[in-house]
């Protein structure tokens, strides 16, 4: 993944959050529960490292700013 660096996340409230998990099931129903919680970039693209366990995906996320609910 690219590195996170301060244009990223100058401003207050923004996160970059990187998510690990063991399959693609799980890291998409995180993303998707962030979602509902705050503005994020949405459900993204989930990666898998050869030879790396589970799979990995990156969520923007504004916390400032509420999400699409329940």
């Amino acid at each position: 993944m690219k590195p996170i660096d301060e244009q990223h996340s100058a401003q207050p409230g923004l996160l970059v959050l990187d998510i690990t998990g063991g399959d693609e099931e799980t890291v998409r129903a995180v993303m998707a529960a962030l979602e509902k919680r705050w503005a994020t970039s949405g459900v993204g693209p989930v990666r898998r490292d050869p030879g790396e366990p589970g799979v990995r995906a990156r969520v923007y996320a504004d916390v400032l700013r509420p999400g699409r609910g329940p």
